[in-house]
């Protein structure tokens, strides 16, 4: 194969329609994978590929006697703090092809190899920066409690009880919890003296409140009410081209993002759960 042919197949509908569908495949996997995913805040305003999004978070209505609006011939106001994200972060995945690996495997074949790859690291990007800002973001809640359930519901009676103009208490139906491999074991641990070992794998539920196991947190335990942290993503389209004075080409993969707590007041961390006793 030429460098022209190269050029060529890389130019055909086929190759064009490949890189599309790997490109819809990967936003697929990170939607589906990172844990970030199901707990960021989506509500937002805006198009990410514009540099910037806003999302809205309006304060408590008050309730006034009845008449008070026809008084004062106007009612309340509606109070919105607004957020901006800056989609400031800007990332490259971009690998070499060799033109022989081209001609033997084919764009379809090599693409199909590299995108799980590529999925999967974008996604410890993207979960790194979403925890690094929830745990800079969270209140350190300290607790004189030495087994791992007490601590575990002194920090979700902490986030459920928040009160202020924006927050009047949280469901705990709205609450997530994660943990590191550490602090999740002990509470697994835990469940497994009580139950007998009988019990699953994952702990799913812990009075109440969703909890997962988080490998790119430091705190131990972290809650945070759903939508919290916000992190819109801008992927562009996968793109393979001739590296210029050589007979290579590239996989290029470009996305940018922003990451930001939207409500810090509903996100709470503890640090040394992990080392917590166990009192079954």
């Amino acid at each position: 194969m030429t460098r022209q042919d190269a050029l060529s197949i890389l130019d055909t509908k086929e190759a064009k329609d490949k890189l599309a569908e790997a490109g819809g495949k990967l936003i697929e996997n990170i939607q589906k994978n990172a844990l970030s995913s199901i707990l960021k805040n989506t509500e937002y305003s805006g198009d990410p590929t514009s540099g910037s999004v806003e999302i809205n978070r309006f304060q408590n209505a008050e309730s006034n006697d009845y008449g008070t609006a026809r008084s004062n011939s106007k009612g309340d106001k509606i109070k919105n703090g607004k957020v901006t994200i800056n989609i400031d972060q800007d990332k490259e995945i971009v690998e070499e092809v060799a033109n022989k690996d081209l001609r033997m495997f084919g764009i379809s074949d090599i693409v199909d190899r590299r995108t799980k790859n590529h999925a999967n690291r974008a996604i410890a990007e993207l979960d790194r920066a979403f925890f690094e800002t929830a745990e800079t973001a969270a209140t350190a809640v300290t607790t004189s409690e030495t087994d791992i359930v007490k601590i575990v519901e002194a920090l979700i009676q902490k986030a459920e009880t928040v009160k202020n103009e924006y927050v009047d208490g949280v469901d705990r139906s709205m609450l997530v919890i994660t943990a590191t491999p550490s602090a999740y074991g002990k509470l697994r641990e835990y469940i497994d003296q009580v139950d007998g070992g009988a019990g699953n794998e994952s702990i799913g539920m812990f009075h109440g409140v969703e909890i997962h196991s988080n490998v790119r947190q430091t705190a131990d335990l972290l809650i945070q009410a759903r939508g919290s942290i916000a992190q819109p993503v801008a992927i562009d389209e996968y793109e393979a081209e001739r590296i210029p004075q050589s007979n290579d080409f590239s996989i290029d993969l470009f996305y940018s993002y922003g990451t930001k707590a939207v409500t810090p007041d509903l996100v709470f961390k503890i640090e040394n759960a992990g080392t917590s006793e166990i009192v079954a």
